[in-house]
């Protein structure tokens, strides 16, 4: 199965949501950048696209906008964008990941207190969350895993860490996320994991979640 023909069938398996609204925006000669309203909308729309007969080079969404580059068909784009109906990421057939997580993270104890529970709260709660990889950034291999409740949204921390251990594992407003690499970081550390999230010589892709992917974390 070709990388399209697996897009199409994840955008046709994945649930429908409610009707959206998105705008095209030329940002370059080839280059054009769809706003929609938010990062699950992003994603199913690059999923969407992925699957079509666009003839880009690349789809790259983001927080509440899809930058399609290598196109100079600025109406072709429109239409598809016109045709695309909306659908979530949770799909049953999308592959799912399990990270082995040890949870001895510096912010455990004060991401229990903010929640007001327990350290082993908190895990119980991050275990039972299944994740999944809307968009990428900050660095090669970051995901941006959505899933927690909003009432459980965390600030970043005020104090950014120069050095963030690679493998760690974070919380932000309502995200999740594995660092790559050693890197500075605000994220709320709850363990660290031995999973690599970032490898050129995998044979699927270098990056281990990419959007789509649900996710679900386990105690090591």
């Amino acid at each position: 199965m070709t990388p399209r023909e697996a897009a199409r069938v994840a955008a046709q398996a994945a649930p429908r949501m409610a009707p959206r609204t998105a705008e095209v925006l030329a940002v370059g000669g080839e280059a054009h950048l769809v706003r929609v309203e938010g990062a699950e909308a992003a994603a199913s729309l690059a999923l969407w696209l992925r699957s079509q007969d666009l003839r880009c080079t690349e789809v790259v969404p983001a927080a509440t906008s899809v930058l399609v580059d290598g196109t100079a068909d600025a109406d072709h784009l429109r239409r598809l964008v016109e045709q695309w109906q909306p659908s979530g990421l949770r799909s049953a057939d999308a592959p799912l990941v399990e990270v082995p997580v040890s949870y001895d993270g510096p912010d455990l104890s004060e991401v229990a207190r903010r929640w007001g529970v327990t350290r082993e709260e908190v895990v119980r709660r991050h275990t039972g969350v299944e994740f999944v990889a809307t968009f990428s950034g900050f660095a090669p291999g970051f995901s941006y895993l959505s899933g927690l409740p909003s009432d459980w949204a965390l600030p970043r921390r005020d104090s950014p860490r120069a050095r963030v251990p690679a493998g760690s594992v974070a919380l932000a407003d309502v995200w999740c996320g594995i660092y790559p690499t050693p890197s500075p970081g605000g994220w709320w550390l709850l363990g660290r994991t031995d999973v690599v999230v970032w490898d050129l010589a995998r044979e699927q892709g270098p990056a281990l979640l990419p959007p789509g992917t649900r996710v679900r974390f386990v105690v090591a």
